[in-house]
């Protein structure tokens, strides 16, 4: 059979406060078509669907959309399991019924040992866990690290493999060998514990895992990370995303990549190169930015200058600090006015200006500085 592999949706996340739904509608619908066009049997999701453990109800919607879209008007077989940024219960609920229209979601560790059988392949569907789970389903308090713990879900599984299957296991967990590439990676291994040593997997054709955002995070021929679909911090702006596509027999896996509605960009120049119009021409305006000035002195209302050419910034740094800050706090502090002043330090320091609300804040906290001074 052939499967699409994808997985760490992260439905509902925000880059520094800029909405990413609309993005992320987008790249679901070119997941969607490569679906089509590869003419795929099943969609695996290897968890980390929402972004948080308690969606908002944009969220659930645009989710629910998707999932309905592909099982019920496309007619895939879906299977999904929970990943760290999930809520099991939540993401959870319905899935008694959700199996009569061939979508498989299993949040439940106990349902792991159960397979799904879809033409000549079995996949077991094993969702995010903590240590405690697996002591309890086996009654063994001797389990005390992650590798122990596999090696008896792996062996509890194999009694279930049909010889005239192929086996794909669809996990959520941190592989020893692979490389956190992401600073949007959770810091956080399956019940907090170590990595899962990938020679207990070898019995599976294919091992379909989620939790790291880079597909070339581990470089494992049968054991791959889909990555995220979309780019969702700035230390992924030189990640390709994509999905795989995989066939279990004769095995042959096939990496297809996802255009980014919006990139990501880093860009590391003066502040007069950067806003020199021709250079900024090579930049689409509604992309994201994560900026480093390589300038050491103070440029008067830096960020709204910037945001002319590149008006959805996402960071803004000094590569080389600055020049002489103390002459600079000085000459300030005889030119300015107080609040005006901490605005300027606010934004140099945060890289933003300040909101209606910090700004009242600020006011009011000066207040009362100046009377108990007086």
């Amino acid at each position: 059979m052939r499967f699409l592999h994808t997985g760490d949706w992260h439905i509902g996340k925000n880059l520094a406060g800029y909405n990413l739904l609309a993005d992320q509608h987008a790249t679901f619908q070119e997941i969607r078509k490569i679906a089509q066009d590869k003419q795929v049997d099943a969609v695996v999701i290897a968890g980390d669907l929402y972004d948080r453990t308690i969606p908002g109800e944009a969220a659930i919607q645009e989710l629910t959309k998707e999932l309905a879209t592909l099982n019920i008007k496309e007619h895939l077989p879906v299977l999904a399991i929970s990943g760290n940024h999930d809520s099991a219960t939540r993401l959870g609920i319905g899935h008694q019924w959700f199996v009569n229209n061939d979508f498989y979601l299993n949040t439940n560790f106990s349902d792991a040992f159960h397979p799904i059988n879809i033409k000549d392949t079995q996949f077991f569907l094993l969702p995010f866990f903590g240590l405690q789970e697996v002591r309890n389903y086996f009654a063994d308090d001797h389990i005390q690290n992650i590798n122990t713990a596999m090696q008896k879900i792996v062996t509890k599984m194999k009694e279930s493999f049909d010889p005239q299957s192929q086996h794909v296991l669809v996990a959520h967990f941190f592989a020893a060998g692979s490389k956190r590439t992401a600073e949007s990676e959770t810091m956080i291994e399956v019940g907090g514990l170590s990595a899962v040593n990938t020679d207990i997997l070898k019995d599976f054709e294919y091992v379909a895992l989620g939790h790291l955002h880079n597909k070339n995070a581990l470089h494992e021929e049968r054991v791959r990370y889909s990555g995220s679909p979309m780019k969702l911090s700035v230390s992924e702006a030189p990640m390709e995303k994509g999905v795989w596509i995989v066939d279990t027999d004769p095995f042959e896996i096939q990496w297809v990549p996802l255009k980014p509605v919006h990139d990501i960009h880093v860009l590391e120049d003066s502040m007069d190169t950067l806003t020199n119009e021709q250079f900024a021409k090579n930049y689409a305006k509604d992309d994201y930015y994560a900026i480093k000035l390589t300038d050491r002195e103070i440029i008067p209302d830096v960020m709204n200058r910037l945001r002319q050419y590149y008006p959805q910034i996402l960071s803004l740094s000094r590569k080389y600090g600055f020049s002489d800050p103390k002459r600079h706090q000085q000459s300030t502090k005889t030119q300015l006015s107080p609040d005006k002043l901490f605005e300027d330090f606010f934004q140099q320091t945060i890289g933003t200006e300040m909101s209606a609300e910090q700004e009242k804040i600020m006011r009011k906290t000066l207040e009362e500085v100046m009377k108990e001074n007086d």
